[in-house]
């Protein structure tokens, strides 16, 4: 058992990582269902209110992950691994910038006719921020260990999908697509919408190693 694993019993329950993780995770479903929503409107002005929300959301993001990095550098004691916080904070801010990127680059590389595989893949990056946040709410007392390990399974299925969607869609592109400029701006926005999922699932891994220093 580690040091501080062995201080963790004399000391209260923790009050500043664990608010600030769900309030992370929290901040991502919203981004994820502004993300589906703007890829579901045919009207690019329409679709511009919700980019607009996902840049401010980022930006909420962003000073939170900054409060966990200033946390972790004044407390001494941390309910886990040290580690485990900056990656789990990293990994859930990279998941807001790829979103954030995603609908960045459909709005300056002026995407109007939304795809498909762009509307099933914010489908999937919903689907596995609904399941982060899910697992994030378990680490408070990690006495619901089966409900976090079920969650990273289903974020790891999410992303292989995510891949699927991703190569197919691509592969669609070269094989139909004659205007290589066009090609070049699907591709760019296909791979920031899939480098999300692969996000999340970088979360699931840190959260699944929380899991075996627990165990």
């Amino acid at each position: 058992m580690s040091l501080n694993s062995i201080f963790q019993y004399f000391v209260p329950k923790d009050k500043n990582f664990f608010p600030l993780f769900e309030q992370s995770s929290s901040n991502l479903i919203v981004m994820a269902e502004a993300l589906k929503k703007a890829v579901n409107l045919k009207d690019p002005e329409e679709r511009l209110v919700y980019f607009k929300e996902i840049e401010s959301l980022e930006h909420v993001g962003d000073e939170i992950t900054h409060q966990i990095y200033l946390e972790l550098s004044k407390n001494f004691i941390t309910p886990f691994d040290r580690e485990d916080i900056h990656q789990l904070a990293t990994a859930i801010d990279d998941v807001a910038d790829y979103i954030h990127g995603s609908a960045n680059r459909m709005l300056l590389y002026q995407v109007d006719n939304i795809t498909e595989p762009i509307q099933k893949l914010a489908d999937l990056i919903l689907q596995a921020c609904t399941d982060l946040d899910k697992a994030i709410r378990e680490l408070r007392n990690l006495k619901n260990i089966r409900a976090i390990a079920d969650s990273c399974v289903r974020i790891n299925s999410i992303e292989n999908q995510a891949d699927y969607v991703f190569d197919r869609a691509v592969g669609d592109l070269f094989s139909y697509e004659k205007d290589a400029v066009q090609l070049i701006k699907y591709k760019e926005v296909l791979s920031a919408l899939e480098t999300a999922t692969d996000m999340c699932e970088d979360a699931a891994n840190v959260l699944e190693s929380i899991l075996v220093k627990h165990a």
